[in-house]
């Protein structure tokens, strides 16, 4: 048997930031013709190994070598000549671009310019080929985060890359398109591609990796194959304790009815109608999950409820109340609670400290404000609170939120949000990009508060994580509910097939 070729040899890995070692002294190695899976906390350093192996970040120390070749990633051009490619956890997409634009931007040269015409075709053939559908022509600002996500996979795809380094790629596939994802790496593995697959599914972990390596603190804790460990022994290994994932609801503890959508409509970015006359009830201490593929009317009904998009047709009751089409802080007054799935863009203010964007929503309260201006250190002990409680791995308060990782950076939205007084808590994408000890603890948190009496609408791509935590679960394909069923005794096939477009007599 021949040996494998080394793709990339990382050796002695350190990166710094202001207050934090976010390498330290890291080794990996990543074979032609293996999917290498890279686990660890929120924090560890996974996205800063990748960002120093794509060229994005500098090592401090250590040695890069990629197919035996020594090499110095100066900038992300010189990865991409070397055919490594990555599909971020913060996509790396220009807004006001379309699809197209996005896919070939930097690969026209000299006198050869892209053809336009041509690379739509290709992209439209790609996105059908994988189940990644998405209108190469529609500009970025005008897609779902998932959308957002399906464009980055098709960069990666549409370039060809050999070493291809892919954060939480099926975060928002459907279980048939995992699977067809999952075929398909597999094949690119069969013909030597080298794959760094980052994932905090284990399941996902141990059906797709030939080996894997812990980061926990910066540092590499170990390399193991796959074959030789399991869910539990990685869990222990990535948090240094045991995790124990369960169903959640239990006793019946269901009160008034909090919210009623009746026959609600609603048109997206584009015009195009995005939500059919959607009907369904949120009582007291219940959570109602929402599943579907990314782009099927999820975030326009958070939006709806939470008055950042105006209904077209349908009512919103809150308590009895009319609700419908009152402004965001009407909603707020009202006590509903939102966690965008858009950290970046809408859920926080990048370049303000983690104290700034803690109060984004409570800066008008007596506890928080002087007059026009904010009692700072109010909102710093606050912050300090949160920190604490939500174990956000930051150098301080004072930090930019915008340095935080992607799972740090959904804590402070959760914290913040969760902490608010609120009857009705609209939460989408709770845990994405969360490890296994943080997920644990938000689902304990979102469990507590249904069990305290709040009303719970959770829009989640991860049918795992509302087969655990939801009462009832809905479907939504292309803006019309397929089906409203218990989550007890409901099963990931017929999700599936519901999310696919089937009714739920259909797909029972």
């Amino acid at each position: 048997m021949t040996k494998a070729r080394v793709a990339v040899s990382m050796e002695g890995i350190v990166k710094r930031f202001p207050g934090v070692i976010a390498n330290d002294r890291v080794d990996l190695e990543l074979l032609e013709g293996e999917i290498h899976t890279l686990l660890g906390e929120n924090g560890a350093g996974k996205s800063t190994l990748m960002n120093v192996l794509t060229g994005i970040y500098r090592a401090d120390e250590g040695t890069l070598a990629v197919r035996g070749t020594p090499v110095q990633l100066r900038t992300p051009k010189d990865a991409i000549d070397l055919g490594i490619g990555m599909v971020h956890q913060s996509f790396k997409l220009v807004q006001t671009h379309t699809v197209t634009e996005n896919i070939v931007l930097g690969l026209g040269r000299g006198l050869a310019p892209v053809k336009l015409s041509e690379a739509e075709e290709k992209v439209r053939e790609l996105s059908e080929r994988y189940g990644l559908q998405v209108d190469p022509g529609a500009r970025i600002w005008q897609l779902s985060i998932g959308e957002q996500q399906r464009v980055e996979i098709l960069k990666i795809l549409f370039r060809g890359a050999r070493i291809l380094l892919l954060d939480e790629p099926t975060a928002v596939l459907t279980p048939q398109e995992a699977d067809e994802l999952f075929v398909t790496l597999k094949a690119m593995r069969a013909k030597g591609h080298a794959i760094v697959f980052i994932s905090h599914k284990l399941d996902e972990v141990m059906a797709i990796s030939d080996r894997i390596t812990v980061l926990r603190g910066g540092k590499n804790v170990g390399t193991v194959r796959t074959r030789d460990t399991d869910p539990q022994d990685l869990s222990n290994l990535m948090v240094g304790r045991e995790i124990r994932f369960e169903r959640f609801p239990g006793e019946e503890v269901r009160g008034d009815e909090i919210l009623e959508v009746v026959e609600l409509s609603a048109s997206n970015d584009r015009g195009l109608e995005a939500l059919k006359e959607i009907s369904f009830t949120v009582s007291a201490g219940e959570i109602l999950g929402f599943a579907g593929v990314a782009g099927n009317g999820q975030e326009e009904l958070a939006e709806v409820i939470t008055g950042l998009r105006t209904p077209t047709d349908g009512s919103i009751r809150l308590k009895g109340r009319d609700m419908t089409g009152a402004s965001p802080k009407q909603v707020i007054d009202a006590g509903v609670s939102y966690v965008p799935a858009d950290r970046h863009g809408v859920a926080t203010v990048g370049d303000l400290s983690l104290t700034h964007n803690s109060v984004l929503r409570r800066y008008r309260e007596k506890k928080f404000a002087r007059g026009p201006f904010l009692h700072l250190a109010a909102a710093v002990d606050y912050a300090r609170r949160l920190i604490k409680e939500f174990n956000i791995m930051t150098p301080g308060e004072g930090t930019a939120v915008r340095t935080l990782s992607g799972g740090n950076l959904q804590k402070v939205i959760l914290a913040r949000e969760i902490t608010t007084h609120h009857e009705l808590l609209v939460v989408m994408s709770a845990t994405r990009g969360l490890d296994v000890g943080a997920t644990e603890y938000v689902r304990e948190t979102l469990d507590e508060h249904r069990k305290k009496g709040a009303a719970i609408v959770l829009i989640s791509e991860d049918l795992e994580e509302l087969l655990s935590l939801s009462d009832r679960i809905a479907v939504l394909f292309h803006g019309e509910v397929m089906g409203i069923l218990d989550a007890e005794g409901a099963d990931i096939e017929t999700l599936g097939l519901m999310m696919a477009g089937r009714k739920l007599a259909e797909a029972s």
